[in-house]
Order: structure tokens, then C-alpha cells, then sequence
């Protein structure tokens, strides 16, 4: 897991924050410089809070347990998604559902619900109409858009990571309530007390959110491959043990 240089952040504008007007005083360790008016990120804080960030990642991973990755502006939907795909975590980058976390057992039966509607749209003996067919097509279309990141998740995560806190904040909230490690890019209109591991970060450009996004995720995969090799020789022993 190579961490991205000085350079590689620079070159990702990692560092652009927001007009001053606007920042959260709690940045201040954070900040770097204002240069015409907007407010730099200190690249050096960064890197040391992506390393943080990463290893907590990884011994979470390696332990078995699922990070939750929530992204649901624009620009950061595809990289998230496709981030979480890669190492099998869930995700959520269409819309937060009030409750989500806080009251799983509904979303469990929301996916159940989606599970059976495409259980029947694939049963060739189904006795529904082409009109039925259409509108439970569409209903699955919508189910699956908002819970398709998280079907296959039979338990509440241990962790969430969200690209912008603010944005968030009802993820980052209810993550609270249960006692789940939080980690974020926080830019600097943010408060970076709201999450335990705070990166700070440009939270609005696509190559920024990428940069940090591939090297946690790198650190996930770390973890997960650890904990296989782990498994394979913890066999091993039984085997050899028994022959």
C-alpha cells in the first residue's frame, strides 16, 4: 500500500479548501494559508491523518468487519461506489434513508421486498401481466437504486467513512448513536470533531475524493488479505494436526 507523495496530492488539489468566510474555526490546526480569500488544506496533516485513518481501516477489515462508504454528491457516487465494490464493503451513494442504520431492521425488510420482486420478475411461470410486470420492474428499479449497495449486508457495520461530513452529517449522526468508528474528508467549512478520524481534505473535486478513496480502500484490501492468509494457514495447522 504505497501512500500517495506530497506531490500526488498536490497535483490532485487535495489542498483547495473554501472562501474563509465560510470555514469552521475547529479547522484552524488544519489550515496551511489563505491565499486570496480561500483557505489552503495542510497537505503534511494530510498525509498523517490518512495513514491514521488507513491502518484503523485495515485492522477493522482484518478483523471481519464491514467499513460502510456513503457518498451521495455528484461527483463522488461512481469513485465510492466502485471503491467499496472492489473490497466487498457496503455502500450507500444515492440517498440516505432517515434510519438507515438506526433502524435496520426496516431497510432489512425493504431488501427482502426487493429480493422477492426480482425472485418473481425471473420466475418464467409467474402468473402476473405485462402491466404488473412493468410496475414491479419499476418498484425493484427504485429499491435497488437506493439499497443495492447494502443487500448484501446482514448486520450493521462497524464503521462508515463519508466524503463530506456536512453532507452526511445524518450518516455521521446515527453512526454516533451506535457506537460505530467514523472516519471523513472534512473540508474546511467542516467540523473535524465530528468524526474520529478526520481527513482533511478538498471534499468537492472528483481527483481529490479518488486519491484518498483508492489508498483507504488500498489499506481495506491490505487488511482482508491479511485475514485470508490467516485463515489458509490457521487450516493448515487443523490439517496437519490431524493427519
Amino acid at each position: 500500500m504505497e501512500k500517495p507523495t506530497y506531490k500526488d496530492l498536490l497535483n490532485a488539489g487535495v489542498h483547495f479548501g473554501h472562501l474563509k468566510k465560510k470555514w469552521n474555526p475547529k479547522m484552524l490546526p488544519y489550515i496551511f494559508m489563505e491565499r486570496k480569500g480561500i483557505h489552503i488544506i495542510d497537505l503534511n496533516r494530510t498525509s498523517e491523518e490518512m495513514e491514521r485513518a488507513a491502518k484503523a481501516m485495515k485492522s477493522i477489515a482484518k478483523s471481519g468487519k464491514k467499513i460502510m462508504f456513503v457518498a451521495t454528491k455528484k461527483q463522488s457516487r461512481e469513485i465510492v461506489k466502485n471503491a467499496a465494490l472492489s473490497v466487498d464493503m457496503p455502500f450507500v451513494v444515492e440517498r440516505w434513508l432517515g434510519g438507515m442504520m438506526t433502524n435496520f431492521a426496516t431497510i432489512r425488510k425493504s431488501v427482502k421486498k426487493m429480493n422477492s420482486i426480482d425472485k418473481l420478475l425471473n420466475d418464467q411461470k409467474a402468473n402476473i401481466t405485462k402491466k404488473e410486470r412493468l410496475m414491479l420492474s419499476r418498484k425493484k428499479d427504485k429499491l435497488e437504486k437506493v439499497l443495492g449497495g447494502v443487500a448484501n449486508l446482514n448486520r450493521l457495520p462497524s464503521a462508515v467513512f463519508v466524503v463530506d461530513i456536512s453532507h452526511e452529517h445524518i450518516a455521521i449522526k446515527e453512526a454516533h448513536k451506535l457506537g460505530m468508528s467514523t472516519f471523513g474528508m472534512v473540508d474546511t467549512n467542516s467540523d473535524p470533531t465530528q468524526v474520529d478520524f478526520p481527513i482533511p481534505a478538498n471534499d468537492d473535486a472528483s481527483k481529490s475524493i479518488a486519491i484518498i478513496t483508492e489508498y483507504l480502500t488500498a489499506a481495506i484490501k491490505e487488511g482482508l488479505e491479511e485475514r485470508q492468509q490467516k485463515r489458509e494457514k490457521s487450516n493448515k495447522e487443523v490439517d496437519t494436526a490431524e493427519s
